[in-house]
């Protein structure tokens, strides 16, 4: 349960990485032949022809042609459908979804500079909520991304069980496309994090929201500890977690903020390390998310560009809140500036 956690207690501050050799982002989006815009429903979420009306009001508006709905699949999330929308030209792909589908798409636009626009559909809405944008009107959310500005972002990138290659390779010649890398835009977590999400039942999320997670969090706050050894830029260390955090962004629902000083655009990532002895320790970091004070025990924070996470025994994993598997080593690396989102206008800029 993320907002169980604050924010860490102490920092360790370290030396950059020479810069990484990802390729730039290809600047697409000022391609005078791409147009149109795409946007990546989950049907189970909405009324189609509702969402249909709402975003054909919202383009007529902002001087578009109406969007094209393509919808997603139980075997495909969103991937597809965003390579699609690319292929054929679109010139802005939205979601319409939750986080996971979020992610599915942004992976597919990394890198291709065509925008990303975020619509509210989900029980967090995350990457939205740390780039304030509106999730509570879908007709405000399209006016954003139909009329804003375009912002580029960093991602992470989680390697599950990492081969030598993959381990020891510079940041910038990771294979993303290979099956054990997997995008994220928010956060991503082994433990306790991910164990609550796999244990919170689908149809009550989607009904209860995070309080489904307050549920699923509590079966696990008495779990036993973990052998961690954590690696940050190259400098180790190792003890007992019960949870690793890595973040893009930092804020969560209610405007609590786990990592308080992540950014999405800092080429770093953000990592926490959970800790709790017991019961009142748990309270004790619940108390201090919910009234913003940073410091306490039985949490460590430290930020960098290349993490790698060695435990035993195996942990769950989870990627913005899609559970993946069981891992006993992770690496997480940074991509700075490589998904150009489309944001709210300043209102000086009209």
């Amino acid at each position: 349960m993320l907002f169980m956690l604050s924010s860490l207690a102490c920092r360790r501050t370290q030396p950059l990485l020479q810069p990484t050799r990802w390729a730039p982002c290809n600047s697409t989006r000022m391609n005078a032949e791409r147009e149109g815009v795409v946007v990546v429903v989950n049907p189970v979420k909405f009324d189609l022809e509702d969402v249909r009306d709402d975003l054909r009001a919202a383009a007529s508006a902002a001087g578009l042609e109406e969007p094209t709905l393509v919808e997603t699949t139980e075997d495909d999330p969103g991937f597809g459908q965003a390579r699609e929308a690319v292929r054929n030209g679109a010139a802005l792909v939205c979601v319409l979804g939750g986080d996971g589908t979020v992610r599915a798409v942004a992976q597919e636009l990394v890198g291709t500079g065509v925008p990303l626009g975020l619509l509210p559909g989900g029980t967090g809405n995350l990457l939205a909520r740390n780039l304030g944008l509106p999730i509570d009107s879908l007709s405000d959310a399209a006016a954003a991304a139909f009329s804003g500005r375009d912002r580029s972002i960093d991602v992470g990138w989680m390697v599950v069980d990492p081969t030598e290659d993959q381990l020891e390779g510079a940041l910038g010649d990771l294979d993303t496309g290979a099956d054990n890398v997997h995008c994220f835009t928010v956060m991503a977590g082994l433990g306790f994090d991910a164990q609550i999400m796999d244990d919170a039942p689908e149809g009550v999320k989607d009904k209860a929201g995070w309080a489904a997670y307050v549920a699923s969090g509590g079966q696990h706050l008495t779990d036993d500890p973990f052998e961690l050894e954590l690696s940050v830029d190259g400098t180790s260390s190792t003890s007992e977690a019960r949870g690793v955090v890595v973040g893009n962004c930092g804020e969560l629902t209610g405007g609590m903020e786990l990592l308080p000083d992540a950014v999405v655009d800092d080429g770093l990532l953000d990592v926490a390390v959970i800790s709790p002895g017991g019961l009142k320790d748990w309270l004790g970091m619940a108390a201090r998310v919910l009234t913003g004070r940073g410091e306490g025990p039985s949490l460590d924070r430290d930020r960098g560009r290349d993490l790698t996470v060695r435990v035993e025994p195996q942990q769950l994993c989870e990627v913005d809140g899609d559970v993946l598997t069981d891992a006993s080593r992770l690496r997480f690396v940074v991509q700075p500036g490589c998904l150009v989102v489309r944001v709210a206008r300043d209102e000086d800029e009209g």
